[in-house]
């Protein structure tokens, strides 16, 4: 991967290059001195993930679609017995302390088990985890790990019909996530009814959401949180 990046700096280095000696652009010279402080850092056998960069030149990064530039984690795949206690496995140490210089997360799973909690049931593989004493299997805590690396949450729609999830980018505004459904959302935008998943799981209905004072109504400045169960008011 670092050969890759390196033949994509120089490529990219051999278009910009004349441009910033020659016509001396200030966003050519600024990207040269980008190129200059990545090419010496990949031959160093150093992702870019790992060199401090300021939002100007992540958002350069970000263009040359550098494959050592993209979040990592990493998967130890350890025994029904080493699983349990992960911090006890010499070798997942090695893989912790390699990843920390990484900045990278590291989760443990047993492929074994995971295997087997895959042909159970709900109800069977939560006795199952109960069982071993663990809240989540090594899966769920990969696809945690997964949304968190890459700045993703989850909002829910709820209905008489069907309750849904949906994925969307941290920061983004509640208009967006409407448009997230259907653009038509989005584009007629009113406003939002909201309350938290942690509110149904409690109360048990909307109706007694409504009595206890939690949906709230917001607008098109309205920062969507992870968990939030969200009603769309539009008119196109």
């Amino acid at each position: 991967m670092i050969f890759a990046d390196l033949q994509t700096i120089e490529n990219r280095r051999s278009k910009i290059e004349r441009k910033a000696k020659t016509n001396k652009d200030k966003d050519s010279l600024a990207e040269l001195a980008l190129l200059d402080r990545i090419q010496p850092w990949l031959e160093d056998e150093k992702p870019v993930r790992s060199l401090e960069m300021n939002e100007d030149e992540l958002a350069l990064v970000k263009s040359y679609n550098l494959l050592t530039a993209k979040p990592v984690i990493y998967v130890a795949n350890l025994d029904e017995e080493g699983v349990m206690d992960p911090d006890a496995v010499e070798y997942y140490n090695r893989v912790k302390e390699f990843a920390q210089k990484d900045n990278s997360q590291v989760i443990p799973l047993c492929a074994k088990m995971e295997e087997e909690l895959s042909g159970l049931d709900k109800e069977e593989k939560d006795a199952f985890l109960e069982e071993l004493g663990v809240p989540y299997s090594g899966l769920d805590l990969l696809i945690k790990s997964a949304y968190s690396v890459l700045d993703l949450c989850t909002f829910l729609t709820a209905g008489e019909d069907e309750c849904r999830a949906w994925t969307f980018k941290k920061g983004m505004k509640a208009p967006d996530c409407a448009g997230v459904i259907h653009t038509d959302f989005k584009r007629g935008f009113i406003r939002a009814e909201v309350y938290r998943f942690e509110d149904i799981d409690e109360l048990g209905s909307e109706q007694a959401i409504k009595e206890a004072g939690r949906l709230r109504l917001e607008g098109k400045d309205y920062v969507a949180q992870d968990g939030d169960v969200m009603h769309f008011r539009f008119n196109v």
